[in-house]
């Protein structure tokens, strides 16, 4: 305990004396050369914030637990807090090894003799010890760790099983204060240590509708932003717009032909896709169109007031369409698009000449990712003069970086650019831009969207799917279904709104984040809409039930904390503890998701939180009837379960984007 207060004192010293020159880094000027030191004094201070957060966790678990106890908080992770005591068992039981991972696993097993985790390192320090010349056998190691394992509040009892496992039977007593404690102050997130993340997703272009390809950037960045947001990270959304390019030369030239009056008058655009269609037909037909077209690439480059009047035109009517699908779907998304990095492509372009990267190659200035020279080299400079992809990539990174001092960087863009993305972070690993040591970043990818012929997703004509005809129909399905179950003749008109745009933007974004994101998964609105297996209506549907139970018990159970004065949760049926130890598993599966970037753990989750509350509900009665239908007693306990159940599956549908109703 003293050695890590001792160290925690010296780590804090060190923390404020970089803090000062930190500041001085973050008010810096845009694409002002920072000092090296300073900057390598910043990486210093994230090193020691990380360790800071990990002395912190280890000393309040020793202050505050009082004889030796390991101390567990509400944002505590089962299998995290695991680790924490057995690693306490490794350190006391064999010194030497005290660096050991820990291995903690859920027992899937049905039968209750099997507990309900696992630790399994008894066979690895059996084989460590057989190398520095000690036999002991694997079970006399398991129990040598369970008889140094801390006491714990989660923990009822351990025993040792088959060659060296030690079982972890959960505390009842545990599981219901924790779900107590979830009632009256909400769900609560686990505890991790907190970064500057920037998620950048969706990226449509400018000119052209956004079509199922968007789709899953859409959906699964947006849901990654509010997991990591309820992680308590510091999430910047930001949007990657194509607003930048040669393209835009024959569309302004388009647009002054069309409408020469557009610099006084807003042209009437209703239809930017055939807008688009037509200037490319005259760009490849008419040779004086052409060359206009280069011209005002060229003037808009420069800033010309005209072209770039033209341009925001262009842009601001690509906008109101992307901001009808964003509102829809519920997406909150900041845009900066390529042409926002312009300027910073100078920079980045003047820095990586200075750090002596870039070579010349038949008039272009390339740079390779890394100093072996294989692979793809990145093109910084084209032979006209003019920037490419490889540019903008590399001065959105180092805007990330040095001006937003974000720490980790994800990228959600599907699976083609995966070998794009690999180099360009190695090139910024190689010029120094990134730090392996202190940022992360990934690249999010994921697999197409297929029809149900299993070939790309597309229209009868062969045309890409638009967003926007993708989501009216999945309105008009999910009304027929619940008008096929005839709740329009229950439901007030706004309940049959309210519920028809859950159901259908719900099975839309579930039917995408349920699968492995990195696999092709075939779109079919039958398989979204069934109300049986892993799907979004299912989910909703049992949530909708859940919902009823409190409502329809002929009491009051809108004060939670004042109920929960008087009645005391009670797991006595093995239901109960069964459904219980479902939703405490909430924390593991959201740090798994962080950790991985993969969503469809979560949808896992749902998934099994609602079969195993069917099977509860089935089970255990909450509301008892007489013969004519009147009720004869109430089960507070379990209504309790019930609206905890209700209050982990609503905050599992808030990250992946699904709006439950309470009536269905």
């Amino acid at each position: 305990m003293s050695e890590l207060n001792m160290e925690l004192k010296k780590l804090r010293e060190l923390e404020l004396k970089t803090q000062g020159l930190a500041a001085r880094i973050q008010t810096a000027k845009n694409g002002e050369q920072l000092d090296v030191d300073l900057v390598q004094l910043q990486i210093e201070n994230k090193k020691l914030k990380n360790r800071l957060f990990i002395l912190k966790k280890s000393i309040a678990e020793e202050s505050n637990a009082g004889g030796g106890a390991a101390k567990l908080k509400d944002s505590s992770s089962i299998t995290e807090h695991l680790e924490s005591v057995f690693g306490q068992a490794i350190a006391s039981a064999f010194p030497e090894f005290r660096d050991t991972p820990v291995i903690i696993a859920p027992v899937n097993s049905t039968s209750a003799k099997f507990g309900d985790y696992q630790c399994n390192n008894a066979m690895g320090l059996s084989k460590k010890l057989k190398e520095k010349g000690i036999s002991k056998a694997p079970r006399d190691i398991a129990t040598e760790l369970k008889g140094h394992c801390p006491p714990s509040p989660l923990i009822e009892k351990l025993e040792i099983a088959g060659a060296g496992f030690v079982n972890v039977f959960l505390s009842k007593d545990y599981a219901a204060s924790a779900l107590s404690n979830l009632l009256r102050n909400g769900v609560s997130p686990p505890e991790v240590n907190k970064r500057r993340v920037l998620v950048d997703f969706s990226s449509p272009n400018i000119a052209k509708q956004m079509h199922v390809g968007h789709l899953r950037s859409t959906i699964i960045g947006e849901s990654l932003c509010r997991l990591l947001e309820f992680l308590q990270h510091d999430v910047i959304r930001i949007n990657h717009l194509g607003d930048w390019g040669t393209q835009f030369g024959m569309l302004i030239a388009h647009l002054e032909d069309r409408f020469p009056n557009y610099l006084n008058e807003s042209p009437p655009i209703s239809d930017l896709q055939l807008f688009y269609k037509e200037s490319k037909k005259r760009f490849d037909e008419d040779e004086e169109f052409k060359k206009r077209a280069y011209s005002r690439v060229v003037s808009l480059q420069k800033g010309v007031p005209n072209s770039i009047k033209a341009w925001e035109l262009i842009c601001n009517v690509s906008r109101k369409e992307f901001q009808t699908i964003y509102e829809r779907l519920d997406i909150s998304i900041k845009e900066r698009g390529e042409s926002f990095y312009q300027s910073r492509m100078l920079s980045v372009v003047e820095y990586l000449r200075g750090k002596g990267l870039l070579e010349a190659d038949e008039g272009r200035e390339i740079m390779w990712p890394d100093d072996t020279k294989t692979g793809i080299p990145l093109t910084i400079v084209k032979s006209d003069g003019g920037f490419t992809y490889d540019t903008s990539d590399m001065a959105a990174i180092r805007h990330r970086v040095e001006e937003e001092l974000c720490d980790w960087i994800i990228y959600v863009v599907d699976s083609g650019q995966s070998t794009h993305f690999n180099t360009i972070f190695k090139a910024a690993e190689r010029s120094a831009i990134l730090n392996p040591l202190t940022h992360r970043v990934d690249h999010v990818q994921f697999g197409v969207v297929l029809g149900e012929d299993g070939k790309k997703f597309k229209t009868r004509s062969g045309d890409t799917v638009k967003l926007a005809d993708l989501l009216d129909e999945g309105m008009k399905r999910s009304l027929l279904q619940l008008e096929s179950r005839g709740r329009d003749k229950v439901l007030t008109p706004q309940e049959l709104k309210d519920a028809q745009e859950s159901l259908a933007y719900g099975c839309i974004k579930y039917s995408d984040l349920c699968h492995n994101r990195i696999s092709d998964y075939i779109f079919s609105f039958d398989k979204m809409l069934e109300d049986r297996g892993n799907t979004a209506v299912y989910l909703l549907y049992t949530y909708t039930r859940i919902c009823s139970i409190a409502r329809n018990c002929g009491e009051d159970f809108s004060n939670l904390p004042e109920i929960l004065k008087k009645t005391n949760i009670v797991l006595a049926h093995e239901k109960e503890w069964k459904l219980a130890k479902t939703l405490l598993k909430l924390h593991d599966i959201l740090i798994k998701c962080s950790r991985e970037l993969f969503l469809h753990f979560l949808c896992e989750f749902c998934f099994e939180v609602c079969t195993v509350f069917t099977e509860f509900y089935d089970s255990c009665y909450c509301i008892e009837k007489n013969k004519q239908g009147d009720i004869i007693a109430v089960n507070h306990s379990r209504i309790l379960l019930c609206e905890a159940t209700a209050a982990v599956l609503r905050q599992c549908f808030y990250i992946l984007g699904l709006k439950p109703v309470s009536k269905m």
